[in-house]
């Protein structure tokens, strides 16, 4: 399947954004500030967002047809809950030529990338690049979208052997423009790396919350909570629709991840139980340092 090099343009001619949401509307906004796309439209199964998107000045027009909002568009970004987006890539590669850029915002790749083949009749299409912004809030719909969410945040791109290296740069010059910082990971990479550092994350707060509202204690218990709580358990007020599709489409990845960290609980648990100040001393020096490297390192990013 050829791929047409037109990277000697760096301004979209229309981008169409699926899915008007904290990551879609601010991606919308941030390529209108810019100047970086001469037209962005959207479109979605149902018309509240998008109505509201044209009223703000986020997006110049939408369609709820696919087909209608894929007529003329350069680059395609389709930024749905997880499992919505496994199915509109397996639709939008029915319908999309080569030289219509596909590319996503989902944080998870290798289910995404399974769907984009499964559409493309068992071939990886190499108008895909899959792609994820490491930037966003507990607060989620078009309201909280922001043109600077990306400014100084990492864009991490997962291309494969596939992907036409003309399909990547100019998905690589639309996160640029939006300020951010663009590298590129395997998929199998990406999947891993995220499963430990942002879903399980995730995964502990919701439990940890859900566990002391189940406790007969509950009333109490966030009566007095200080601001540890608070810190630690600020994600589990994020958008339960979006972590519960995340978990699935990244399971077997999440699972090793929560098997990872249920083991070294059970290690503290074991030094809490019998006693051991030292295991314990041991473990959070060790905890600290590596939190106070990590934290000198952003610091310095």
């Amino acid at each position: 399947m050829p791929f047409p090099d037109k990277t000697s343009d760096n301004v979209l001619d229309k981008v169409l954004i699926i899915g008007l949401g904290l990551i879609g509307g601010s991606l919308a906004r941030s390529l209108k500030q810019s100047g970086h796309c001469r037209e962005v439209v959207g479109h979605s199964y149902r018309d509240y967002s998008l109505k509201k998107g044209v009223e703000l000045g986020v997006i110049d027009g939408y369609s709820l047809d696919l087909d209608e909002a894929l007529a003329g568009v350069e680059v395609v970004v389709v930024a749905t809950p997880v499992l919505i987006a496994q199915d509109t890539l397996r639709n939008i590669f029915t319908r999309v030529g080569p030289d219509t850029v596909v590319t996503d915002v989902a944080s998870v790749k290798g289910s995404l990338l399974q769907a984009a083949r499964e559409g493309c009749g068992g071939e990886v299409p190499p108008n895909l690049v899959l792609g994820h912004p490491i930037a966003g809030s507990e607060r989620n719909g078009l309201d909280a979208s922001s043109a600077d969410l990306f400014v100084d945040h990492r864009v991490i791109l997962t291309p494969t052997v596939e992907t036409a290296p003309a399909a990547l740069e100019k998905v690589r010059r639309m996160w640029l423009s939006t300020g951010a910082r663009v590298q590129e990971l395997a998929v199998a990479e990406h999947d891993a790396i995220l499963a430990a550092t942002s879903h399980l994350p995730h995964v502990l707060a919701y439990a940890l919350v859900d566990a002391l509202a189940h406790s007969e204690a509950s009333q109490d218990i966030f009566n007095f909570a200080a601001g540890g709580f608070r810190d630690f358990t600020r994600i589990a007020s994020s958008d339960p629709v979006m972590w519960r599709d995340i978990a699935l489409g990244n399971r077997e990845e999440l699972l090793r991840a929560i098997d990872m960290f249920a083991a070294h609980l059970q290690r503290l648990r074991n030094a809490v139980d019998t006693g051991d100040g030292e295991a314990m001393h041991k473990i959070f020096t060790h905890a600290k340092a590596t939190r106070d490297a990590f934290a000198a390192k952003k610091g310095s990013d």
